[in-house]
């Protein structure tokens, strides 16, 4: 199982010198990946609860760097660490400048780009980049299509209901071929067919081993079901650890538990067969030291497994 980080770009640690940081840490403890999330507003009251345990966003989310610039630095600092997104709100820019931007990203890296997407959970945030927060599904599949058209052909049109591309030529292609991976976060019916239908990946969050693997089940049949694959699917799970001082039950883990609960339960996730595993160790109050040793910690306590 390959294991990642999550850079600093959320936080009073989102800084050029916070991203340098973690990024070569990562790199001199032997992680796998880098991983930055996407967050474009901080309303004062939020009209649907954060997807977390108490339903408060946290803190952190106030200070937000880009995510694909981001990324780009941290590029620019590293030569080993894959370099991902969990997640990339990709229908707040229309699909032809986002292909652009993800292509540019992994020449310039390359061929280390992970392209994770979601649909974020704030309906002001899509009121703010004034794009409608109903139709979202339908909205990703049309996006979709320009991105695959704009790495596969040498000449892109599109005509769809959302979005329209006249003939153009497209010389700039990916480092990787044919593209590189594209991965979702979703957990509905819906969306877990559209990863086995579709997509390259599934970017789940940490939850009960049982429920994660009935999901991941359940887009090994969507795949069959659309003749690909599934062996060339990949699980990559996001881990945001809240750390506590005496273990927690199963009532409240994975959502908060101790360093080493996280560690045990990496390894249970590595014996079901999780491909990749990252830690964001920002979702809590931690210092940049406090992170660096934290990371250094859990690898340690992996490997010593």
């Amino acid at each position: 199982m390959r294991l990642g980080l999550a850079l600093p770009t959320f936080g009073p640690d989102a800084r050029p010198e916070g991203i340098i940081r973690i990024s070569r840490t990562a790199e001199e403890l032997g992680f796998d990946s880098l991983w930055t999330g996407d967050r474009l507003l901080a309303p004062v009251a939020p009209s649907v609860p954060y997807p977390g345990v108490d339903g408060v966003m946290p803190r952190v989310y106030e200070n937000h760097l880009d995510p694909l610039l981001g990324l780009t630095f941290a590029a620019a600092h590293t030569s080993r660490v894959r370099l991902g997104t969990s997640t990339l709100n990709a229908l707040w820019q229309p699909p032809l400048m986002l292909a652009r931007s993800l292509t540019t990203l992994d020449l310039v890296s390359h061929g280390r780009l992970d392209v994770g997407l979601g649909f974020g959970w704030m309906p002001e945030e899509y009121t703010a980049v004034d794009v409608p927060w109903d139709g979202r599904g339908a909205r990703l599949d049309e996006t979709l299509d320009v991105l695959e058209q704009y790495w596969a052909k040498d000449a892109l049109a599109h005509d769809g209901p959302l979005f329209t591309v006249p003939d153009t030529v497209v010389g700039l292609k990916p480092h990787q071929r044919p593209r590189p991976p594209l991965l979702l976060a979703a957990f509905t019916p819906r969306g877990l067919r559209r990863i086995g239908r579709r997509l390259d990946g599934w970017l789940p969050g940490a939850m009960p081993m049982a429920a994660l693997l009935g999901m991941w089940a359940t887009i090994v049949k969507e795949a069959e079901a659309a003749d690909r694959d599934p062996a060339t699917l990949r699980m990559a799970l996001r881990v945001n650890p809240l750390l506590t001082a005496t273990p927690t039950g199963p009532e409240r883990f994975p959502r908060a538990g101790t360093l080493d609960q996280y560690i045990d339960y990496s390894r249970a996730a590595e014996e079901a067969g999780v491909h990749e595993l990252f830690v964001d160790f920002g979702q809590m109050s931690a210092t940049l030291d406090e992170r660096v040793d934290l990371a250094g910690r859990f690898i340690e306590g992996l490997r010593a497994g």
